[in-house]
């Protein structure tokens, strides 16, 4: 252990994610058992701006592995370079650069580095810091951990929590498939993913969705609806639609459910498995449902295959951190833990690429994506 790193913290931003409590646990046990200190750093970066930081300990993280969500709590609305502060007179949203106040932080606690449990935005926020704490002539520590249920992180094949939310995904399709056939309907399901397709591909695939739409691939509404009909011709009186909500049809632009001026990420992507429904309704004569699964995705209890990649990632950070490799975060390539610089990482997304195997796959069952 580099003598300089005594004391060290521990955050998760953004959004939740199953198996967050898993890296905080592996963190603060391995830190404990090498003579470290370690502090909680409360709802992400915001606890670093309103100095919000508590002591872990052994007992703090014990019985927390199989829990969803984060002890710690979470914000995807506390990027201290562009933080809302207030409202100006024009009703607009007063965005600041609080960085100082995260600086002063730090420095007030003397942390010695901090484990960033988050996804591209997050690094983003850990890399601009170093960045500007630097130009200060101030060294930041950071050691990253991927995060996000949408599996679209550059650098690393595979994301703790994508696991679960497709599990959770296949799971509700796969209800669904007994509805549709009792009632001889559509049934359109919007999962998660923002601009990347790794949830809607995983499920549909594995619940035998007869349509998978992601962002990757724009989709023609006609080809959608002569699935429909076709499976009718043959005896099949209802058909599952698996939509990412980033899937847009050709030449339009993706269905957006709001903008959020206060929050690094503004957009909101939501409404296509509606609208879809609707237009396929329309041309089909079919009935068509949709069902918007949402938030679900993120919770509830990780599964196995989260919680040891949760732990090996908390380990792996430890192993970073002892070998005084900063800026780094771990990352999982050619099923083997790794690392990657945090700035090859920051403001990027990794998409479904368009000869994975599993589009070669979901084609030789004849699941069409709307081409």
């Amino acid at each position: 252990m580099a003598p300089t790193v005594k004391r060290i913290g521990v955050l998760t931003a953004g959004g939740d994610c199953p198996g967050l409590n898993a890296v905080i646990r592996a963190v603060v046990k391995d830190a404990c058992f090498n003579g470290l200190e370690v502090l909680g750093i409360e709802d992400g970066f915001l606890g670093l701006i309103e100095d919000r930081l508590r002591p872990l300990s052994q007992d703090h993280v014990s019985n927390i592995l199989t829990q969803g969500g984060t002890i710690l709590g979470s914000s995807n609305k506390a990027n201290p370079l562009r933080f809302a502060t207030g409202t100006n007179a024009d009703g607009t949203p007063r965005i600041e650069d609080v960085s100082a106040r995260v600086i002063a932080t730090i420095q007030k606690h003397g942390l010695d580095c901090i484990v960033v449990i988050g996804g591209d935005g997050s690094m983003s926020i850990a890399h601009e810091l170093t960045e500007k704490a630097r130009s200060g002539g101030v060294e930041l520590r950071f050691v990253g951990v991927p995060k996000t249920i949408d599996n679209d992180l550059m650098g690393t094949e595979i994301t703790f929590g994508h696991a679960t939310a497709v599990a959770t995904a296949t799971d509700a399709l796969d209800k669904l498939h007994s509805t549709a056939a009792s009632h001889h309907r559509v049934m359109v399901v919007e999962v998660m993913g923002r601009n990347a397709g790794w949830i809607a591909l995983s499920a549909g695939l594995a619940s035998g969705s007869d349509a998978i739409l992601i962002p990757e691939i724009p989709f023609h509404l006609e080809t959608v609806c002569d699935m429909v009909i076709s499976r009718g011709r043959r005896g099949k009186r209802f058909s599952i639609i698996c939509v990412a909500e980033g899937a847009a049809p050709v030449g339009e632009q993706q269905k957006i459910a709001k903008i959020d001026p206060t929050s690094p990420d503004p957009v909101r992507l939501g409404g296509i498995a509606e609208w879809l429904a609707s237009a396929v309704e329309q041309e089909t004569r079919i009935e068509s449902r949709y069902v918007v699964l949402g938030h679900v995705q993120r919770g509830g209890t990780p599964v196995a295959q989260d919680r040891v990649l949760a732990t090996s990632l908390g380990f792996r950070a430890m192993e970073l951190l002892r070998d005084s490799r900063f800026g780094r975060m771990v990352a999982v390539q050619g099923g083997q833990l790794t690392d990657v610089a945090i700035d090859q990482v920051a403001g990027r997304q990794r998409k479904v690429p368009l000869d994975h195997p599993m589009l070669a796959a979901a084609r030789a069952v004849y699941t069409t994506f709307g081409e």
